[in-house]
């Protein structure tokens, strides 16, 4: 049996599908070790997994907790800067760490976020074969396809292709402390010309959480590239609360992630819409409101720190969410249709996505004072439930965590690229 090194972020929204796919590989004999800064150990503690601390003299304990709150309150270019210059520091330690200590471990194989280049780059240093893992949207670019970070619809037009390529510049401008660093490690290497994080992808096999059907047309995926459906581990979580009881009315669920569950402000908004729909409402905030904002919100709705997603989302009339994938997968699986307002990050491309599925409405930020009839909308339309039918089929048919590791287990066997 082999022994595989996972490098990933250490947020929950990318933490816990690369644990499920652990947890999968663990339960057919190999071992599983997980690398990152000291502030992972209790995390995948946890969940029962080995963990290898690097960066004690550059991200030693409490990096973790000020990095959340920067992207807790991420808001325009001076947040974005902030970001890319914490990401970029991390990226250097691992290239700088991961090499020593895979070789200690004897790893047989790199599994890596697709976000996180270092994995790929030491993999690609050291020979091993590596999988990338896309839990968030795939950084796999290609003209047609607006840049990540951005709200944009799809438009292969001419017009459209000029407006992706004079994002894509600027989003190159933006990571430029990044890719310094990739290409510095690159060099060193001698792996060849690398200046961007999707330079460090894997030739060997990728594996990517979202369906084609929620995604925008793609014609130019390299051929080991996958599409699994969500990473979901089938362990049996204890601790988590009992369920709100259903009151009658049609149910409606909240949240907004692991990041961004300090935003009462939002929260509220949410709450006014439901009660001005006459909906249940059931939010989890990750800890990120006090006993007393909860209570203060309109309604008083059922709030959590956590629940388990798909128990909630059974049979809801609608999630209202800020777009991050692993929420908006939860949902779909169930068929529910979303109303979205994205905060940060990816979460408007996301958006853009759901509305082009049919599958939802989104409501930027600033306007969420349109939430209520946004919600009505979404609760009255059939189409829109339809739509998230349709995607909780495909979603369903795409073989989640156990076809990932059947095709992780194959690159292992065959020590080749794992073509679809």
């Amino acid at each position: 049996m082999a022994h595989i090194a996972f490098v990933t972020p250490l947020y929950l929204g990318h933490l816990n599908p690369m644990c499920a796919l652990a947890d999968a590989l663990v339960a057919r004999g190999h071992r599983a070790t997980f690398l990152h800064m000291a502030d992972g150990a209790p995390l995948l503690a946890r969940r029962g997994f080995a963990f290898e601390p690097l960066g004690r003299g550059t991200h030693p304990p409490g990096t973790l907790a000020a990095t959340h709150r920067t992207l807790s309150r991420l808001l325009g270019p001076i947040g974005l800067r902030d970001t890319v210059r914490r990401v970029a520091a991390t990226t250097d330690m691992l290239c700088r760490e991961l090499p020593d200590a895979l070789r200690a471990l004897q790893a047989d194989m790199v599994v890596c976020d697709q976000v996180e280049a270092a994995g790929g780059l030491v993999a690609d240093h050291l020979g091993l074969p590596h999988v990338s893992v896309a839990s968030a949207l795939p950084i796999n670019s290609e003209p047609a396809l607006p840049p990540l970070f951005t709200p944009w619809r799809y438009d292969p037009s001419a017009w459209g292709l000029r407006r992706n390529r004079a994002g894509y510049h600027a989003t190159f401008w933006a990571l430029k402390p990044l890719g310094a660093v990739i290409r510095e490690h690159a060099a060193r290497w001698s792996l060849g010309p690398r200046r961007r994080v999707d330079h460090a992808l894997s030739p060997w096999l990728q594996i990517a959480q979202i369906v084609p059907g929620l995604d925008f047309p793609r014609i130019h995926l390299p051929p080991t590239f996958h599409h699994c459906g969500p990473l979901r581990s089938h362990t049996e979580v204890t601790g988590t609360p009992a369920l709100p009881s259903r009151d009658g009315r049609p149910l409606v669920y909240a949240s907004l992630g692991s990041l961004q569950g300090s935003r009462y402000r939002l929260f509220r908004r949410f709450a006014r819409a439901a009660q001005a729909g006459d909906f249940q409402l059931v939010l989890t905030h990750a800890g990120g409101l006090t006993r007393e904002q909860a209570a203060r919100l309109p309604g008083r709705p059922a709030a959590y720190d956590f629940l388990p997603q798909h128990a909630v989302l059974r049979g809801a009339a609608a999630a209202m969410l800020h777009g991050g994938l692993n929420t908006i997968l939860d949902a779909l699986s169930e068929g529910v249709p979303l109303v979205v307002v994205p905060v940060a990050f990816e979460q408007g491309a996301i958006a853009a996505r759901v509305e082009r599925a049919g599958a939802g409405l989104a409501v930027p930020r600033l306007r969420a004072w349109r939430l209520g009839a946004t919600l009505r909308s979404v609760t009255d339309g059939a189409g829109y439930r339809t739509a998230a039918a349709r995607l909780r089929d495909e979603i369903a048919a795409a073989g989640g965590v156990g076809r990932a590791a059947d095709l992780v287990e194959t690159l292992l066997r065959t020590g080749r690229p794992v073509a679809a």
